[in-house]
């Protein structure tokens, strides 16, 4: 131990008992924080800086949401600077658009947007350190070599970063770099902690929601109680005379509270009154179930996404047909941390501060809104306590602005777990309808879905398997135009898709007399050898997680005894098979592992992929399990956890996450492992228990009677 306040804050932090003196900050980390600000910073490029002491910071520009991104640009971009990890001070930056492109988290595109940029940024200033060695030895560059950080003459002299920092950085930067051959890669691929863990144990701010600024005022925000409401009046007479209070403005059908402190807020919001009158229908959930029928039933070639040969004559002359239909309700986001936002609106010029997936929209919507200058704005970028999509939307980050505006103060809008349940922008409910037609011989010869959303946009994949390996296929689309607002929500769209999917599937293949594994790698042959209209999807890649999925699980294990549930899954640019197990505990099924094979390309880093197999596998679960949000004349039921069911610890299973080497460029994986879980999991339970499941959540209505839990 240093001292005894080092070992007062490592008691506090076990909570008494036997304390472990576990060194979570390393030595190097230590040697950073304290001389980086005593040394000469040079900056190679928008990504680095050299310092002469021999600190690399690295700028990480994207979002960090929780995907690790923070932590794996900058081994990227170390990996082609040749320099040890332990010299490494990564630096979140701020939202620079003459610096960054695509500086926002969505869509898991971020690695495979930027893997080059951030190789070449790299190797770019690598090379002006191999240039200025050059200079100083008098030796042609291609002779020297880089290792460690530092480079390395013929004769084994050496030249550290540190000493060539100065130098190297008065040089014009090459054009044209030569990269690592990745079998040469030393820290891509290898297991780096995050560099944010220590400041998250610690409880250091870096969240949004720990902003603070000298003169900074507080805000909530009230808004209607129900989707189809608008504000027919307003008294807030006893609200600011309430201590604490300094301001109420009202903009956009809502009431902001500005004041001092959070809890005076939340208690002025209670003294609010606010008469309310409908804009448009209050839909109930019961509402939601009847539109969903009639818009199943109707038909309009307006709603058809991909029309292969002759569906409706396949089906009519089909030797066995099946049709099922999947239902799943709105959800929240739900986040750790609830939405929030810091806004200073000036004469001339705003500055902004907080976690946000998408900078650069939140920038220029107050840009149109204020009539401000985009360039006079500011925009400081937090760390985020999850988002899943909910953070791609801006309106959060609006809201602070008009309140600053409005009341001519500094403030930072937080919203309560209520308002965030409740605030919209939800996962939004879809029904599918699924058709198919077997011919005499167990072969798939038609195949129809049409999907019926709740302002879900598209809420097909027209173009995703089996798409391009049935001679046969009809998708259709409709969305109903809701008042309840919707969002993306963690692989929009196929995160119910893809149970459905998958979960017909299996049925298919059940009437077939096939084996589901089999019945599918058939028709990836298919359409490899006889293909169907345009296929988006890579056949091998796809069929390599399969085969790799059903060796690890032991799909063919005919001993087994426990039970199995398959599916695979195509997302963001990624393959992910995943496979349920479940074994009787006490005569019931228990869900006892979850065998998941990813194809997302080269790994950046072990660690965080492995973290974003098992989250997403978990919130997959979970949400399938138990997730629903119902609604009564346009309000939420749900407006809290005590209401709102999530998964709970002993219910999570096992995870054997494994990665196919293939050494293609990275591509995404913040979200391609939540699709195949739902399938995987409705699949071992039709196993175990000859029950199959249509309507999401699986267990919630009557947890007392579901057997499977």
């Amino acid at each position: 131990m240093n001292n005894r306040r080092d070992f007062l804050k490592k008691l506090a932090l076990s909570g008494g008992g036997l304390v472990l003196n576990f060194n979570w900050a390393s030595a190097a980390e230590a040697a950073i924080s304290s001389n980086a600000n005593a040394a000469l910073t040079l900056d190679f490029n928008a990504f680095l800086s050299i310092a002469t002491d021999g600190v690399v910071t690295i700028f990480s520009p994207n979002p960090e949401i929780g995907q690790g991104i923070k932590t794996a640009f900058p081994i990227i971009v170390a990996e082609e600077l040749d320099v040890p990890w332990e010299q490494v001070n990564v630096v979140q930056a701020n939202f620079d658009a003459t610096k960054y492109d695509r500086q926002l988290t969505g869509g898991s595109g971020a690695i495979k947007h930027s893997w080059e940029r951030l190789r070449v940024a790299g190797a770019t200033a690598r090379a002006m350190l191999i240039n200025a060695a050059s200079a100083k030895w008098n030796i042609d560059a291609s002779l020297l070599k880089t290792e460690g950080g530092f480079v390395i003459a013929p004769n084994g002299n050496k030249l550290s970063y540190a000493e060539l920092a100065n130098a190297a950085s008065k040089l014009e930067a090459p054009a044209n770099v030569p990269l690592k051959n990745i079998k040469d890669f030393e820290l891509i691929g290898s297991t780096v902690k995050g560099v944010d863990n220590f400041n998250v144990l610690t409880g250091k701010r870096i969240y949004g929601i720990d902003f603070k600024k000298e003169g900074m005022y507080n805000a909530q925000i009230q808004r209607p109680p129900a989707f189809g409401l608008k504000i027919k009046s307003v008294d807030d007479s006893e609200v600011r005379a309430m201590p604490g209070i300094v301001d109420v403005v009202q903009f956009d059908n809502k009431v902001g509270i500005v004041g001092l402190t959070t809890w005076e807020i939340m208690q002025a919001r209670k003294k609010l009154k606010v008469e309310y009158e409908p804009e448009a229908d209050l839909e109930s959930s019961s509402d939601h179930e009847r539109i969903f029928t009639e818009l199943t039933a109707k038909q309009d070639d307006s709603y058809v996404k991909r029309k292969d040969g002759d569906f409706v004559g396949a089906y009519a002359a089909a030797a066995k047909t099946i049709e099922r239909t999947y239902e799943c309700p709105f959800i929240p986001h739900s986040p750790m941390e609830p939405m929030n936002f810091y806004a200073h609106v000036k004469a001339d010029s705003i500055e902004l501060a907080g976690p946000t997936q998408t900078p650069d929209r939140a920038r220029q919507s107050i840009s149109q809104l204020m009539n401000i200058p985009a360039e006079k704005i500011t925009l400081e970028l937090t760390k985020m306590g999850g988002g899943f999509g909910r953070r791609l939307d801006d309106g959060y980050a609006i809201e602070a602005a008009q309140v600053s505006k409005l009341s001519g103060k500094p403030v930072k809008v937080t919203w309560t777990k209520e308002d965030d349940m409740t605030g919209g922008y939800y996962r939004p409910a879809v029904r599918y309808t699924f058709k198919a037609g077997i011919d005499k011989n167990g072969q798939l010869t038609a195949f129809y879905c049409k999907g019926v959303g709740m302002n879900a946009g598209n809420p097909v994949r027209q173009d995703n398997f089996p798409a391009g390996a049935v001679d046969n296929l009809l998708i259709e689309a409709v969305d109903h135009k809701s008042p309840i607002t919707s969002g993306p929500w963690r692989a929009p769209i196929t995160n119910f898709l893809a149970y459905a999917e998958q979960a017909f599937l299996d049925e298919v293949a059940q009437l077939a007399g096939r084996d589901t594994v089999e019945m599918r790698l058939a028709l990836f042959e298919k359409a490899k050898t006889n293909p169907v209209g345009k296929i988006t999807y890579d056949i091998d890649r796809f069929t390599t997680t399969i085969k790799m999925a059903a060796e690890k699980a032991g799909w063919y294990n005919k001993a087994r005894k426990s039970s199995l549930g398959f599916s695979s899954y195509y997302s963001h640019n990624s393959y992910v098979t995943q496979i349920a197990e479940m074994t009787k505990v006490k005569g019931k099924p228990v869900l006892q592992k979850v065998y998941a094979v990813t194809d997302c390309g080269i790994v950046i880093n072990q660690s965080g992929a492995r973290n974003q197999i098992y989250g997403a596998i978990v919130d997959g679960i979970g949400h399938a399990m138990f997730g629903k949000l119902s609604f009564t004349k346009g309000e939420p039921d749900q407006k809290n956890y005590d209401s709102y069911r999530l998964i709970r610890y002993n219910e999570v299973p096992e995870v054997e996450a494994y990665f196919v080497d293939n050494g293609e460029s990275p591509t995404g994986l913040g979200e391609p492992a939540l699709p195949p879980v739902g399938g995987a999991v409705a699949n071992a339970i039709a196993k175990a228990t000859g029950k199959r499941l249509y309507k999401q959540p699986f267990g919630l209505e009557d947890e007392t009677t579901v057997e499977y839990l």
